[in-house]
């Protein structure tokens, strides 16, 4: 019990949790949460919008900030939203309400998904916006412009010298011209230092003639071009005096200048470079250009990648979400069904079997594990079932053995308390119709107690219930936990004993003593006529001796006719008769005799009628009354006071029994009223004790039943129950026959 107490405590959350879900389920708190979240973000949006429209860009930590203010309730709202998703969706599995695993795993996913990602929110952000602050930042933009014009004033620079070098060139050729024809070797070399000295890469002197024709004077043409598409008239015609004309193309920069060499005479002077500056000066003006056009669009790429780094924050709790979402299915599904299953064990059910996934994971062996138990159950409780159906027939068969015997059976523990008991012996003890098992012994019959304190295994117990004493014979047998007691009612059988007994001694005394009877009553009579007028000196005395021989012979001759009929009851011979005019013949016989004493019958109008013999029926009740006006009598003697005398007689049929109950308002019945009907047994003086006896054999050989029982008021009740289709039937298997009784 401290083991299961202490696992429950540890399995109980803290109070400080207990106390707040109580709370929230209480107050609502979870909704309220929700529409605060809402409000929450709401106005976070709306300052950041506010924020991002002014015309200055906002500082990195203002941007981060936002950023991560927009984020916490909006990732709050998703997870809110997804709790209220897990507790729909868990209310449809087989745990409903009570399952908390998806809630769980929901705010553990979603923490753990969301602190990391806002930390990497806040450093990309912060990262990006200082990046960017430097990036568009004066000195960044000075940098680009400042290498964007050096590379063009570099540029420009180089396509001004090639037109000075040609004027310069120009007046120096014009020198040597002066000085050297133009064909001659000299102005050749000279010509050809004035390009190496000048870094030139090629120089052409041309003369234009009438009709726009270009004649060629001298050239240094490593390139091999032709003339035509070197120089064209319409360059020739941008030339003046003062100013040359320069020209640029792809691969080279040109100038044209006028030669003082006759009319019409000009230079032309190259210089080739590698195509790469070209495109990395126009790849810098790009950049330049590029870097204006992000600038100007600084803030739509802050905005934008706020809202990526947004977004993907998001996107990152909404997988997570999903994934604890999915997570849980897979787990509460399982537990569920395992709930589910546990149900109907609960219910008895245990045939029922969890699907498990082939997959080797603890839910799988918790699967594998709870079929393997509910088969073993299910093994087990077949066999216990079959077990106890054999026992419970066993117990059937030994209660049907045992309701059926006739001994009384009684199986107590070591405490002598009642394990078992059948009918015989709760009919015996007369239990009262409540069930004994579970009382003491002792308490239900102290005798059988007292026995089996005396340690004896056969012994015969005189037991008194209800008033009236019964003799058991008691077996005790020692068993595992306790004993069984067995017992016997042979108090009728010791009954019948005595009636042998007594009848065989009846029968004794009745030859022995009738045979000297007759003479000594003749004796006596003879001397009282012969003799009783020749007495002189004492006559009274001798009448009253002779008178009192003949009155104690006449009174032992009565007693041993009661003997004899005691001995040797007479057969009886069934006819079927009126009860009524039986009984209201007893009763006038009684009332005749008896005028103080009031005499009632009741009958029904139309007589019962029973088959019997009659006179022996008559004989029997006129004995019971007879024994109830000697009652009344033994109370008047006694000087009892109990109400008016009266004898009243009830003749009934009912159930296919005839009954005929006898009610006198006597002394009553002794304490001990079990030995009424032995041989001999009186309570009073004059009684022989043959009158009951002889009752009760009459009874019996009319297959009925004699009861003796206190009347309500003071006095006794003696009931007869005849079975009316008993004796019928025996009326119609016997044969008719008539015995006289003897003397």
């Amino acid at each position: 019990m401290n083991a299961e107490a202490a696992i429950t405590a540890a399995a109980r959350p803290p109070r400080w949790r207990r106390r707040l879900n109580v709370l929230t389920r209480r107050t609502g708190f979870v909704p309220l949460l929700e529409v605060g979240t809402v409000a929450l973000l709401v106005a976070v949006v709306v300052l950041s919008i506010f924020l991002f429209a002014r015309p200055t860009l906002p500082t990195p930590a203002l941007a981060a900030t936002l950023l991560v203010a927009n984020l916490v309730p909006a990732m709050a709202l998703m997870v809110l939203l997804a709790r209220r998703l897990a507790m729909r969706r868990a209310a449809q599995t087989a745990l409903g309400l009570k399952s908390r695993l998806p809630v769980r795993l929901v705010a553990i996913f979603s923490v753990i998904a969301s602190v990391p990602t806002l930390l990497v929110v806040i450093f990309a952000s912060l990262l990006f916006q200082y990046g960017m602050e430097f990036f568009f930042s004066d000195r960044a933009r000075g940098m680009l412009e400042n290498a964007a014009s050096l590379a063009r004033e570099n540029y420009n620079r180089e396509v001004e010298r090639v037109g000075l070098e040609a004027v310069a060139m120009s007046g120096d050729l014009s020198g040597y011209l002066q000085q050297v024809p133009i064909d001659s070797q000299v102005f050749a070399a000279g010509f050809a230092r004035q390009l190496y000295e000048r870094n030139l890469s090629e120089a052409i002197i041309f003369r234009v003639g009438q009709g726009g024709a270009i004649q060629s004077l001298a050239l240094v043409n490593p390139y091999d071009r032709p003339l035509e598409s070197v120089v064209t008239p319409q360059m020739v015609a941008q030339v003046r005096p003062e100013r040359p004309n320069i020209i640029v193309s792809s691969d080279r920069f040109a100038a044209i200048a006028v030669l003082p060499y006759g009319q019409n005479t000009y230079i032309y002077t190259a210089r080739v470079f590698e195509p790469e500056l070209a495109s990395q000066l126009n790849r810098g003006a790009t950049i330049l250009s590029d870097y204006q056009t992000l600038a100007s669009q600084s803030r739509d790429l802050q905005l934008r990648f706020n809202a990526a780094l947004f977004a993907m924050s998001l996107l990152i709790v909404g997988v997570s979400i999903w994934i604890a979402l999915k997570l849980a299915e897979r787990l509460v599904q399982p537990v569920g069904r395992l709930v589910d299953a546990a149900h109907k064990v609960t219910a008895g059910d245990l045939s029922v079997r969890v699907p498990v996934s082939e997959e080797r994971d603890e839910v799988g062996t918790l699967g594998n594990a709870f079929n393997r138990m509910t088969r073993r159950l299910q093994e087990q409780t077949g066999a216990l079932v079959a077990a106890n159906d054999q026992l419970e027939s066993r117990r059937a068969f030994i209660e049907a053995v045992l309701s059926g015997v006739t001994a009384g059976v009684i199986s107590v523990d070591e405490e002598r308390v009642v394990r078992l008991i059948n009918r015989s012996a709760e009919a015996l003890l007369r239990t009262g119709g409540g069930s004994a098992v579970g009382q003491k012994l002792a308490d239900l019959a102290p005798e059988l107690d007292h026995h089996l304190a005396a340690d004896e295994r056969e012994d015969v117990v005189q037991l008194a219930t209800g008033g009236e004493p019964r003799t058991l014979a008691v077996k005790t047998v020692q068993v595992e936990g306790g004993h069984v007691l067995t017992f016997d009612d042979i108090t009728e059988q010791l009954l019948d004993q005595r009636r042998a007994a007594w009848s065989d001694v009846a029968r004794r005394i009745a030859h022995e003593i009738k045979n000297p009877l007759t003479p000594i009553q003749l004796a006596a009579e003879r001397l009282q006529r012969r003799y009783a007028s020749e007495i002189a000196s004492d006559p009274a005395t001798f009448g009253r001796l002779t008178g009192t021989i003949v009155r104690q012979v006449s009174d032992l001759r009565r007693m041993v006719d009661e003997f004899s009929s005691f001995a040797r009851m007479p057969k009886p011979t069934f006819h079927e008769e009126p009860v009524n005019e039986i009984v209201r013949h007893a009763i006038f016989l009684q009332e005749v005799a008896h005028p103080d004493i009031g005499f009632s019958f009741d009958a029904p109008d139309e007589s019962p009628r029973l088959v019997c013999d009659r006179r022996l029926l008559g004989q029997a009740v006129t004995n019971v009354v007879k024994n109830g006006v000697e009652a009344i009598q033994q109370k008047r003697d006694e000087g009892e006071d109990g109400g008016p005398d009266r004898i009243a007689v009830t003749v009934s049929e009912a159930n296919g029994k005839v009954r005929i109950d006898v009610f006198d308002s006597g002394v009553g019945l002794p304490a001990d009223r079990g030995r009424l009907t032995e041989p001999y047994m009186t309570t009073r003086a004059k009684g022989t004790g043959l009158g009951l006896a002889i009752v009760k054999k009459i009874v019996e050989e009319h297959f009925g039943q004699i009861e003796f029982e206190d009347a309500p008021g003071g006095g006794s009740l003696v009931r007869f129950s005849f079975d009316v289709e008993a004796l019928r039937r025996l009326a119609a298997d016997a044969p008719p026959q008539t015995q006289e009784a003897s003397g």
